[in-house]
């Protein structure tokens, strides 16, 4: 007797249609138009997955760098200081600080310029 790929080949596009669910027209309803689309989308989220972080650290740093320079510090003198007094806090929870915690965050920025005047 014959084998047939039916049911595994209706479970296969039942599985790819289920991906491609909230995309409009024809790249939902039509097999190779989703399969293309759903090739396309995964690019894109793995590209974006690593441009997340390039992007997070970039708003820290931007956030950092408003908070110490409203204290009279550039960005770069501030992390060289931090590093001459021993700081091992990172730029997002510095920046979660200049945010949330200000009143920490100056303290922070007070020991480093004791550390740059040593």
């Amino acid at each position: 007797m014959r084998t047939t790929k039916g049911a595994a080949r209706t479970r296969a596009k039942n599985r790819l249609f289920k991906r491609a669910k909230g995309y409009v027209g024809g790249r939902r309803r039509l097999l190779r138009t989703a399969k293309e689309n759903l090739v396309r989308a995964g690019v894109y989220a793995y590209r974006d997955r690593h441009n997340r972080k390039r992007d997070f650290r970039r708003l820290w740093i931007i956030r950092i760098n408003a908070a110490v320079h409203a204290m009279g510090l550039r960005y770069s003198e501030f992390v060289a200081g931090l590093k001459k007094a021993q700081i091992a806090l990172d730029r997002k929870v510095l920046a979660d600080m200049a945010v949330m915690d200000p009143q920490g965050f100056e303290t922070v920025v007070e020991l480093v310029k004791k550390a740059l005047a040593k």
